[in-house]
C-alpha cells in the first residue's frame, strides 16, 4: 500500500470490485480511484460530481478490458495492427509506486515493463509510466513511454481513452475543435470541424489535435479538455442507442451519460530511438 500525507493529502489501497486500487484523496475531498489492471483510472471526483462515466456491466474478472473510466490503450490503437485491440496494456497489472503529496496536490506513478506476457505477443523491451496527479478540480494523466532497447526503435499509436460522464448526450456539446481537419469514421469522410459538435447518434471521428484547449458543456457544468502537441490526434466518440445496444459491457442507455474524448495516436506510430522516452499528456479542469 502506498501512503502519503501533506496538508491532509492521503493515498491508500481499496478494492473495487475485487479489483486491488490505489485511491488518491485531497484536503478537499476531491479523489481519484485507479485500478493497477490497466493503471485504469476507474473514478474522479471533483466538487462532489462524478467527472468520468464507467459502465455498471463490466465483468471485473480481472481479464477482461474495463468499460469506462480511462484506459490506457498501448502499444495499439483500435484495431490498426495485429496486436490485440487497443493494446495489451489495459489488460495488464501495473504497479504502483509512492503517492507524492505536495500542499494541496497529489501524484502517484503507475509502471508496466517488458515481462513474459508482454513478449509473448510484442518483441519490444520498454517501460510505460502513467502519473495520475490530483489537484483541486483538476486531474492530469501524463504517460511516459521509455525504449529500453539497445539498438531497435520502438513504434507505438494508442490513446488515453477518456471516458466523461455527462448528464444528457442530447444537451452536450463540444467546442475547440473548429476548423481542424476531421475524418468521420461511420461514414467514412474527411472534413473539417465545426465550432460546435453535438451527438445525435453514432459519432466517431478523429481529429488533428488543436492547440487551444476543448470545452465539453453538458448543461450543469463545463470542464476544460488539453493535451500535449505530442499525440497526433483528438477522437470524440459516442456510440450512440443502436450501437451501444450491441455492447454486453454497456447499459442499454449508457450512450447518454457519456462521451469519450480521448488524447490520441491514430494514423502515424510514434517513434522512439533505442534509449530515448516519449511523453504524453491529457489534463482534465473543472471550469
Amino acid at each position: 500500500m502506498a501512503n502519503a500525507t501533506a496538508a491532509g493529502s492521503a493515498a491508500c489501497g481499496e478494492l473495487h470490485q475485487g479489483l486491488a486500487c490505489q485511491r488518491l484523496t485531497l484536503p478537499c475531498g476531491d479523489t481519484v480511484l485507479v485500478a493497477l489492471q490497466g493503471a485504469h483510472v476507474l473514478s474522479w471526483v471533483s466538487q462532489g460530481r462524478e467527472r468520468l462515466f464507467l459502465s455498471p456491466n463490466n465483468l471485473w474478472d480481472g481479464q477482461a478490458a474495463i468499460r469506462g473510466g480511462v484506459p490506457v490503450c498501448f502499444p495499439q490503437f483500435n484495431q490498426r495492427g495485429t496486436l490485440p485491440k487497443h493494446g495489451f496494456a489495459r489488460n495488464m497489472s501495473w504497479v504502483a509506486g509512492e503517492a507524492v503529496a505536495s500542499g494541496d496536490a497529489a501524484h502517484i506513478d503507475f509502471t508496466l515493463s517488458t515481462n513474459a506476457d508482454t513478449l509473448a505477443i510484442w518483441q519490444q523491451a520498454f517501460v510505460a509510466v502513467l502519473r495520475v496527479a490530483l489537484a483541486p478540480g483538476q486531474l492530469t494523466l501524463t504517460l511516459t513511454v521509455n525504449n529500453t532497447e539497445a539498438q531497435n526503435d520502438l513504434h507505438f499509436t494508442g490513446a488515453l481513452h477518456t471516458y466523461l460522464a455527462v448528464d444528457d448526450i442530447d444537451l452536450t456539446e463540444l467546442r475547440g475543435l473548429g476548423g481542424r481537419p476531421e475524418w468521420d469514421a461511420v461514414a467514412d469522410v474527411h472534413g473539417l470541424a465545426d465550432e460546435a459538435l453535438y451527438f445525435d447518434g453514432e459519432f466517431d471521428r478523429v481529429y488533428d489535435s488543436a492547440a487551444n484547449p476543448l470545452h465539453l458543456q453538458d448543461g450543469t457544468s463545463t470542464l476544460q479538455i488539453e493535451q500535449s502537441p505530442s499525440w497526433a490526434n483528438s477522437v470524440v466518440w459516442n456510440p450512440g442507442e443502436g450501437k451501444c445496444a450491441a455492447l454486453a459491457d454497456m447499459p442499454a442507455h449508457g450512450f447518454a451519460r457519456m462521451l469519450c474524448v480521448e488524447a490520441a495516436q491514430v494514423f502515424e506510430p510514434i517513434s522512439i530511438s533505442a534509449g530515448g522516452q516519449w511523453v504524453g499528456w491529457q489534463r482534465l479542469t473543472v471550469s
